[in-house]
């Protein structure tokens, strides 16, 4: 940005050629336009209340009323924008100066190792083009130039709704605290803003462009003989014409400071409240944390889907393939090549069989989506090699699903670390749920010194866990034992409801932002 062109008002005021910038008509501008809206937003608020108090005999004035908060929508829309007007928005590296050093690109430097080329003895210098126009250098890219078109309003502090429909909307919008600022901001504007910022015009703008206007007045109003100078005392002759005018240009330039330093001080309380600072950042945090969590049921969605494919179609296939070439093997004469084949390939579609059920398993496997978190746990294992303890303080609810699958994705990632890196010869896994957080222990008496660094798995899965807002911690020291804890917020699921996952951090960033 050229420091040379104010970016706001606020640094406008500080610049000596201040009064003979546009930044003056711009906070008159500014003020002005805001004085109207808050006329016309009183005059619709007042209506639309006594219509909704009227119909509200009949009920159906209660929504009309209940209505009123969204207001302020519209209002802080349009607020946001009117803030480019009196604030400047620079695109990085735009309009650099070229007066400054570093402004051009650096020449580059030149190589030690290369040759220069040879000129060419049979080129011929190309005829200069007789409709060619030298080249003007573009005013918009002047240095001084205002950058209008990258002026732009200020980031919207509300996020979108979880879904597309008007009640959808309606709850996103009565949840956020930016609705209800910008509804404050509307009533304040329609109250109290708008009286003081035409008072304001009046004394700052007007008057002083009466008493300037004095002398023509007096010339053709009042008859070269006497004008009443704002309705407070009479001028009489051209010098105290004259004089008045000379008050007037002083009181205009005193005023347009006070514009400036007025619509800063309302630009500034209009960005608190409709534009906060961090509203765009809150916005983009809370749409992130929203869209992770979609993300992370669509996987889990997939991943069923997959594994009901899986167990639906190869399955049934193979199944039917064992059994064929099992009636096969009955037919064909025992004891000769055709039957040892046949027994061959029937062991071969065994084993393929038992591999595609561990795989579907693995996927998702289906005590987790029957009978939930606690069986699915005490499945995983009894198919550890490593002998384990399952014990749940209380009886598990049904959790979302994408809570349940990366729970026990962890507890059966960690046995297999268990089997494969601790040498234990016993494991223990706990859990409970309460507060709101699911809470899972994984122990063994190894030897310790798990290192997420050496490949173990443990950064997996605390990125996995990390997707739904939870925490894993790891305890190893050298000689053991080993315990790994799983914290994950999440709510129960509802027994008809559908199994959708919800952190709290995703409603505290929607309440908040």
């Amino acid at each position: 940005m050229d420091p040379r062109y104010p970016r706001d008002v606020w640094q406008a005021l500080t610049r000596p050629r201040y009064l003979l910038s546009p930044w003056p008509w711009r906070a008159a501008a500014y003020l002005l336009t805001g004085a109207v809206l808050g006329a016309v937003l009183l005059v619709g608020l007042a209506a639309w209340v006594t219509v909704g108090g009227v119909l509200a005999i009949v009920l159906v004035g209660l929504p009309l009323l209940a209505a009123t908060v969204l207001a302020g929508l519209p209002v802080a829309a349009l607020e946001r924008r009117r803030l480019g007007w009196i604030e400047r928005k620079r695109a990085p590296g735009a309009h650099a100066d070229p007066s400054k050093p570093g402004a051009h690109a650096a020449p580059s430097k030149p190589d030690a190792h290369a040759r220069p080329l040879a000129p060419d003895a049979h080129a011929r210098p190309l005829p200069p083009d007789p409709h060619a126009r030298p080249f003007a250098p573009d005013r918009h890219l002047h240095p001084l130039a205002p950058d209008r078109h990258l002026r732009s309003p200020a980031p919207t502090p509300h996020i979108d709704p979880p879904a597309p429909g008007l009640r959808a909307w309606l709850s996103t919008r009565l949840r956020e605290g930016a609705t209800w600022r910008e509804f404050g901001h509307a009533l304040l504007t329609a109250c109290l803003l708008w009286p003081a910022e035409a008072l304001l015009l009046l004394v700052a703008l007007v008057s002083p462009l009466a008493m300037i206007a004095t002398p023509v007045l007096l010339a053709t109003a009042g008859g070269g003989r006497e004008v009443k100078v704002l309705k407070v005392w009479t001028v009489t002759g051209q010098p105290a014409a004259f004089a008045a005018a000379a008050l007037g240009v002083l009181l205009l330039a005193a005023g347009a400071y006070a514009l400036g330093l007025a619509a800063a001080a309302r630009a500034a309380l209009t960005r608190r409240l409709v534009a906060p600072p961090d509203g765009g950042t809150r916005a983009r945090v809370a749409e992130l944390t929203r869209s992770r969590a979609r993300l992370v049921d669509a996987f889990e969605a997939e991943r069923r889907r997959i594994e009901r494919d899986l167990h639906d179609g190869a399955q049934q296939r193979l199944v039917a393939l064992t059994m064929s070439l099992g009636l096969a093997r009955l037919d064909a004469p025992p004891g000769g090549p055709l039957a040892e084949q046949l027994t061959r390939a029937c062991e071969e579609a065994g084993a393929a069989l038992a591999e595609l059920r561990e795989l579907i398993h693995g996927i998702h496997p289906q005590v987790l989506a029957d009978y939930g978190l606690e069986a699915a746990v005490a499945d995983a294992a009894d198919r550890s090699p490593v002998p384990v303890d399952v014990g749940f303080v209380s009886p598990l609810p049904r959790l979302p699903q994408a809570v349940e699958a990366a729970a026990y994705f962890v507890v059966r990632e960690a046995l297999a670390n268990v089997a494969r890196h601790s040498g234990a010869g016993r494991a223990r896994v706990e859990g409970e749920y309460g507060d709101g957080r699911l809470v899972l222990e994984v122990s063994d008496d190894g030897r310790g010194g798990a290192d997420p660094g050496r490949g173990t798995g443990l950064t997996g899965l605390a990125d996995r866990v990390s997707v739904l807002d939870g925490r894993l911690s790891v305890t190893s020291p050298t000689g053991g034992p080993t315990l790994l804890r799983v914290e994950i917020p999440c709510e129960p699921t509802p027994k008809d409801g559908p199994c959708v996952w919800s952190s709290p951090r995703t409603a505290s960033s929607s309440a908040t932002a």
